[in-house]
């Protein structure tokens, strides 16, 4: 191994490690939130109003609930990650040092993308180990398809969450997208219900919404079901991580909203 590839492992390294140790240092305002949120959401709508609906697909009603809860999780908290963590950066003047270090630029994009999906994931299993309180029975029914979902969609929406950062200019900028775009696609994306009980019309509206595919994706790797065809979601998914990751490198390596 020559020298050039260890610094970059070691940039690597330092950089991954910084983001994962900057939201454990916190962990009472990033990891023990989304638990309480989640626990309420089981409360109301499982414990509560669930006897009311019955099931759904076949499934208890909270069963049902409960990859659409974790999937919410592992998008808003990968995203808020990388968006807050990134856009501190820039805040702060501290990007210019990572810019004119001997760092590739995908080494950059990758220690920030490390340290949102290992918050989304950890969040994800945080709320999976909370769901257990309230439905012990639970068995994860495709557990390799359940995990490929969980890595690919906390990697998309790091991505998502990098990019806003790059164009953000205030910190009001970075809680735009998250409230008025993220927040009501995935309410609207099958999180609560499946699209099978919408009337036709809504049904084919709901398929232009993609946090659908990702909500149903991991639907099928935790119960067996889904609204959508599995193999064209998954497909999907990489290949808008493949845009984004491009995109994200063009513009760090253009220095658009980084230089300025």
């Amino acid at each position: 191994m020559s020298n050039r590839t260890r610094e970059i492992l070691w940039s690597l390294r330092t950089l991954a490690e910084r983001e994962i140790r900057r939201y454990l240092r916190i962990w009472v305002q990033t990891l023990v939130p989304p638990a309480v949120t989640m626990s309420l959401y089981f409360v109301i709508f499982g414990s509560l109003i669930g006897p009311r609906i019955g099931s759904m697909n076949g499934f208890d009603y909270i069963q049902f609930m409960i990859p659409g809860l974790i999937m919410m999780s592992v998008i808003t908290n990968s995203y808020a990650n990388v968006v807050s963590s990134f856009f501190g950066v820039k805040f702060q003047r501290s990007i210019e040092e990572l810019l004119v270090s001997p760092m590739p630029a995908f080494i950059i994009l990758l220690g920030f993308i490390i340290g949102g999906v290992s918050r989304g994931i950890l969040v994800g299993i945080v709320v999976y180990l909370v769901s257990l309180f309230f439905y012990p029975d639970f068995t994860i029914h495709n557990l390799p398809l359940t995990l490929g979902v969980l890595v690919l969609t906390a990697i998309l929406f790091s991505l998502m969450g990098f990019i806003n950062a790059i164009f953000a200019d205030t910190f009001d900028d970075i809680s735009v997208v998250p409230t008025f775009v993220l927040t009501p696609l995935i309410y609207l994306g099958g999180v609560f219900y499946s699209i099978s009980i919408l009337p036709e019309i809504w049904q084919k509206v709901s398929l232009i919404n993609p946090m659908l595919y990702v909500v149903n994706t991991f639907r099928e790797g935790m119960l067996g079901v889904s609204d959508i065809d599995v193999t064209s979601a998954l497909l999907m998914q990489l290949f808008f991580i493949i845009i984004l990751t491009a995109s994200c490198l063009y513009l760090l390596k253009t220095g658009k909203g980084t230089r300025q």
